[in-house]
């Protein structure tokens, strides 16, 4: 894959990425075209030598695995995972206000958002919607994505409030609310079920429940000198800089053993969910593998010994407006390499020989990296690779590329650092 490619590919999936169950959507196209099979949970799996499969799981999630060579019933598993899901707001169910000539829409804040980027942004909406369906145990479930910029959550003036270049909090429930337009004959009560109804080309009655976010409409922007960097400024590389590279790194193919991409939901939100890191999903869709390989339970307890997760998500570069933010000694500045991180409290999952694994590919393959730590008198969150490796006790390395302005409605990266990830993952499949 060219150079040009890895950024094509993930501006492409930001574009269409607009919702955890979207992300899922494209990744699955993504897989399709490149030829692997669709497998089903609830059913038996009959793999073959040299094939290549998929499993979507609730919508928001998937898991991608390819049988490179001749696989033994022990043999490992390499895996990487990343996450779906990013920071926002989650619109709540009869979510309609109308307040003196306003249409409004009631939300709840998903994930650690930095709320005030959310101000003064063209906003849509998308996500999953379940209608009305003849089998009660299975709703019909439809995606949806607005696509135009139908929202925006104004700021306040400088003249009403003179204290706000000194810093504001926000109250999540009242100065988050976007405003949809004016009154008129369509803003009525219920009309965004109205909306989803005609998007749907259905009857508003038969939309039961749905999942939708809002999500910053801005396009993704290369910013510096040249056509394509050296910065990409765009929203939701939490983490889709991470799936995308897994993605490319699995269609690239040629290793030897079993290759295994996990792309979990709600890693925003604590992983511990059905679809989440948190869950038995990774363990079950693991022994299904070996079971349709025609190895056994103990069988499959011995294979997890000889393999391995990469934690792909992004870690934090270095700030040049806030060097005092940053460790003293290791640092991760834009265009300089993925980085790999770690932390003795394994909120990044740390073990030295599964690191070593790691840093010998890059140096053999000549990927640049850096290596994270945060400040020793502060924190910065977590991953989900320390949850995920609780409940597959496997060898686990956290890296992903630096990233500015994490959780904000628009961030900011290196494309050479999506480059190094990208080549990370393309030989990690291949050993």
């Amino acid at each position: 894959m060219s150079e040009n490619q890895v950024m094509e590919r993930l501006v492409q999936l930001i574009e269409h990425g607009t919702s955890p169950y979207h992300v899922t959507a494209d990744v699955e196209r993504q897989f399709r075209e490149a030829g692997y099979t669709r497998l089903f949970m609830g059913r038996p799996w009959e793999l073959e030598r040299g094939g290549r499969y998929y499993v979507t799981v609730h919508d928001s999630s998937l898991m991608a695995f390819s049988i490179e060579g001749q696989v033994g019933r022990t043999a490992g598993f390499r895996i990487a995972a990343a996450h779906t899901d990013f920071p926002g707001l989650r619109l709540k169910q009869k979510p309609e206000l109308l307040r003196n000539g306003y249409a409004q829409l009631n939300v709840e804040v998903y994930g650690g958002a930095i709320l005030n980027t959310w101000l003064d942004r063209p906003l849509s909406a998308a996500g999953r919607v379940a209608l009305r369906g003849k089998d009660v145990l299975h709703p019909v479930t439809r995606l949806v994505d607005l696509k135009s910029p139908l929202f925006v959550i104004p700021n306040l003036a400088i003249h009403l409030n003179r204290e706000i270049n000194k810093g504001v909090e926000l109250n999540r429930q009242k100065e988050l609310l976007p405003v949809a337009g004016l009154w008129g004959e369509e803003m009525k009560e219920g009309y965004f079920r109205k909306i989803l109804a005609e998007e749907l080309a259905v009857e508003g009655a038969d939309i039961l429940d749905y999942e939708i976010g809002l999500y910053n409409c801005d396009r993704p922007e290369y910013v510096g000198r040249g056509e394509a960097g050296p910065y990409l400024s765009a929203p939701r590389i939490d983490n889709l800089s991470g799936v995308q590279a897994i993605v490319s790194g699995m269609l690239e193919g040629g290793g030897e053993g079993i290759c295994v991409g996990a792309f979990f939901d709600h890693e925003e939100i604590g992983s511990r969910t059905k679809q989440g890191a948190g869950s038995q999903l990774l363990s079950l869709v693991l022994e299904k593998i070996a079971a349709g390989l025609g190895a056994g339970r103990t069988e499959y307890l011995d294979a997890l010994w000889e393999s391995m997760l990469l934690s792909v998500d992004v870690g934090h570069a270095y700030h040049p407006n806030y060097p005092e933010k940053m460790d003293l000694t290791n640092q991760s500045p834009l265009n300089h390499g993925l980085c790999i991180k770690e932390a003795c409290a394994q909120t990044y999952a740390t073990d030295s020989r599964a690191v070593a694994v790691i840093q010998q590919i890059c140096m053999e393959e000549g990927i640049p990296f850096t290596k994270y730590f945060n400040r020793s008198d502060g924190t910065s969150g977590g991953t989900l690779g320390a949850i995920a490796s609780t409940m597959v006790p496997v060898p686990t390395v956290d890296a992903g590329i630096p990233l500015l302005a994490m959780h904000s409605a628009r961030e900011l990266m290196g494309t050479e650092d999506e480059r190094a990830l990208a080549g990370l993952l393309g030989a990690y499949y291949r050993l």
